[in-house]
């Protein structure tokens, strides 16, 4: 049996273009205009449906819904009943292990950068972890405790319980200075971090029902990545005491880390040598294993857990040496064993603590959906920024009833998690039991360990970040706007706090946005010969203008900011101001009329188009009767009647605009009334101005707008530029024969 038509017709092609046979494009049909296209082509479909029926559906419940809902809201659903145990079991196993190796000194250390006590960074790397197996989309990011977060929660909680507000009498009421209270101090902060986690995990919940995940899109990537570049910054100064042993206070707020570097080179004379020497030899430790890692990452078959290595080597050395009681050097301190009771956070910090809740939550979710994008991409799934967002809230939320604070995911945990052959979230499962194991059993023997050894994991952690500084020669070859918008971020951050860093580089990305539409690139149009394509004539040495004919291209839209804008780029570009033209206008009849003051007939003049261009005559009134059209006159009168004429130069040898609304995606009243008017001043000087490839839902807006009301009517609109320009030769040239649109 034959194949069929169809079949073969595809064959046909698809050998005809092995071939490197060339498709042609060959199209003849009438010229339209908007006119014709809704009265002849085009006709809208009548919607029969009601608002009440539309809701009726909208809000009826079916099985098939309910379960559309429960897979959308608990995405574990969709995987595990049907999680293929010989084929991924034991790559989980092995990639939760690794990632849990990490998380423990990562959690220990984040909480350092919290300004809580590093037991809570073990409680914010097991309860997220474990609800997030059940909520989140993505199979490979590793949720918990994250550098930024961290420290922005630190900023807010050292903030609202500085080291001034603990300061208490010794007991035994001697003269001595005040002693400051650390248990209380610590437990204020765990507070207000506790709190604001809570926040943060409604603004995250109630954005994700109400469909908000799109609001990362605000945070553009060179907005993310110089914001995150600052927040590096803040790190390494917040760490540079504990790497050196001196004893300053953490400061937050504007010029932080300035006053931060300040306190430590002021004090630099107390360094702890002892202290010192271990920071640096666990930083030059974890820089080799990193570098290995990345060098033999192929060959590897896990990462070397540098991280844990230190944790486990230093906490030896500093109980072996005594170092905290006899060489002085900070160390973790009590680990309480077991888990906390859930508790209600103190409701009564909520005021305060709004601005920097919205701030956490967006820069978490920012994050959070950006690297699952990363994966989901790489290995062929979906990730849904909306259920991403309820899932990070709902993890936020129910886990500070637990004495966390706020979490996202990691980019290095994950990078590990997905490198180790993790295939789902069970091994975020397993790591989040790896936390659960220390915690409740043998988190006592990490209380030896010394805090330069966190300071050194953290700073080490940063390193990927600091190479982000070189998205600035990229970036000032590709986009100044973002390297600005960059520098702006990583600046302002740097110097005003994360928090009015963020809000400032957020504004100043919103202003670029107006920037670029307030100044869009403009071009006159040029015919390329045979193609039917139009192109900037400055650019393309092959575009050519018809002659009395300008096409004036703008890429953006049309809208109160830049209407008047775009008016003035339309009279440069095309070089036909109507002003100017009705000026020269008045001059020379004034000027002819003195010339010839002594003829007792008025003088008229009106304009003549030729073959070769516009003349402009002056003609006795008395013997004229003439009528004019669009600038073409039509002679009625007999030559034996005719006067002498008096020609003048041509005042513009343009007799059509075409408006390219190509780019256009919207207009409001303003861009209408702008451009209504303008059609009106050029219509004064015998110029017409019609519009050419206007999108439908911006015809919609313009009929909203009563757009197609007195001068301006819906024959002035073509679909295309080259429909546009054939009505505008036709309009001048009259030729017995309809014009047609023919492009080959």
């Amino acid at each position: 049996m034959s194949p069929p038509a169809s079949v073969m017709e595809e064959e046909e092609a698809a050998a005809r273009e092995d071939a490197g046979v060339q498709l042609m494009y060959r199209i003849e049909r009438p010229v339209y205009d908007e006119a014709f296209i809704r009265s002849q082509l085009l006709h809208r479909k009548e919607n029969s449906t009601t608002l009440r029926q539309r809701l009726a559906n909208q809000f009826r419940c079916s099985s098939e819904k309910a379960k559309a809902v429960a897979l959308s809201f608990l995405p574990i659903l969709t995987w595990l009943p049907s999680y293929p145990v010989k084929q991924y079991l034991f790559s989980d196993v092995v990639s939760g292990l690794s990632t849990g190796v990490v998380q423990l000194p990562q959690g220990l250390a984040y909480a350092m950068l919290a300004a809580v006590p590093p037991v809570y960074g073990l409680y914010s790397s097991f309860y997220p972890v474990l609800l997030y197996t059940f909520f989140g989309t993505s199979r490979h990011i590793s949720i918990g405790t994250f550098a930024v977060i961290s420290l922005m929660i630190g900023g807010v909680a050292v903030r609202e319980a500085p080291d001034s507000m603990f300061y208490v009498q010794p007991a035994n009421g001697s003269n001595t200075s005040a002693v400051l209270d650390v248990a209380a101090r610590d437990a204020r902060r765990v507070q207000v971090a506790v709190v604001l986690t809570t926040l943060v995990g409604i603004i995250q919940f109630v954005l994700g029902l109400l469909r908000f995940g799109f609001v990362a899109i605000y945070l553009t990537e060179p907005l993310v990545r110089g914001f995150t570049t600052a927040a590096s910054v803040h790190v390494v100064v917040s760490q540079l005491k504990y790497l050196l042993g001196v004893k300053t206070q953490r400061f937050s707020g504007p010029l932080s880390a300035v006053y931060s570097v300040k306190a430590v080179l002021s004090d630099i004379a107390s360094t702890n040598v002892t202290t010192l020497i271990l920071g640096l030899v666990c930083l030059v430790f974890l820089y080799v294993v990193k570098d290995l890692n990345e060098r033999f990452k192929k060959k590897l078959p896990i990462p070397i857990p540098g991280e844990i290595i230190v944790v486990i080597v230093s906490t030896g050395v500093s109980y072996g040496l005594s170092l905290s009681d006899d060489y002085k050097v900070d160390v973790v301190g009590e680990i309480p064993a077991g888990l906390l009771p859930p508790a209600a956070p103190d409701f009564s910090l909520l005021p305060s603590l709004v601005t920097d809740s919205f701030a956490v939550a967006i820069v978490g979710f920012s994050m959070g959906i950006s690297l699952a994008k990363i994966f989901a991409l790489k290995h062929g799934y979906s990730v849904d920024g909306n259920q991403e967002l309820i899932a990070l809230g709902l993890c936020n939320f129910i886990s500070s009833f637990f004495q966390t604070f706020a979490i996202t995911c990691s980019m290095s945990r994950s990078l590990v998690q997905e490198s180790t052959g993790g295939k789902t979230q069970i091994a975020g499962l397993l790591a989040s039991l790896v936390v659960l194991l220390v915690v409740v059993a043998i988190g006592f023997i990490f209380q030896p360990l010394p805090q330069t050894a966190l300071a050194s994991i953290i700073m080490v952690n940063l390193l990927g970040m600091f190479k982000q500084f070189r998205d600035i020669p990229s970036l000032w070859r590709t986009s100044k706007i973002e390297l600005a918008i960059w520098l702006v971020a990583f600046v302002a951050s740097v110097l005003l706090g994360l928090d009015y860093g963020l809000l400032v580089a957020i504004s100043f990305a919103i202003l670029t946005v107006i920037y670029r539409t307030q100044s869009p690139k403009s071009a006159v149009l040029g015919h390329v010969s045979g193609t039917g394509l139009y192109c900037d004539v400055d650019e393309y040495e092959e575009a050519a203008e018809y002659e009395g004919i300008k096409i004036f291209h703008s890429n953006t839209s049309i809208y109160f900011a830049n209407s008047d804008l775009y008016v003035n780029a339309l009279k440069e570009k095309t070089g036909v101001n109507p002003a100017h033209l009705q000026a020269a206008r008045k001059a020379r009849m004034k000027q002819k009329g003195k010339a010839n003051g002594n003829q007792s007939s008025a003088l008229k003049i009106c304009a003549r188009y030729k073959e070769q261009g516009v003349t402009h005559e002056v003609l006795s009134q008395k013997h004229m009767t003439e009528e004019q059209r669009n600038g073409q006159l039509e002679d009625r009168h007999s030559e034996s009647d005719l006067e002498e004429a008096i020609f003048l130069e041509p005042l513009s040898t343009v007799h059509s605009i075409i408006l390219d609304w190509t780019s256009a995606s919207f207009i409001d009243s303003v861009g209408a009334k702008a451009i209504k008017q303008v059609i009106k001043e050029y219509e004064a000087v015998d110029i017409q101005v019609v519009i050419a490839s206007c999108s439908r839902n911006l015809l919609s807006e313009l009929d909203t707008l009563q757009f197609f009301t007195g001068i301006v009517t819906p024959d002035m609109v073509f679909p295309t530029v080259h429909d546009a320009v054939l009505h505008c030769q036709h309009s001048k040239s009259c030729p017995p024969s309809a014009p047609t649109n023919d492009t080959t």
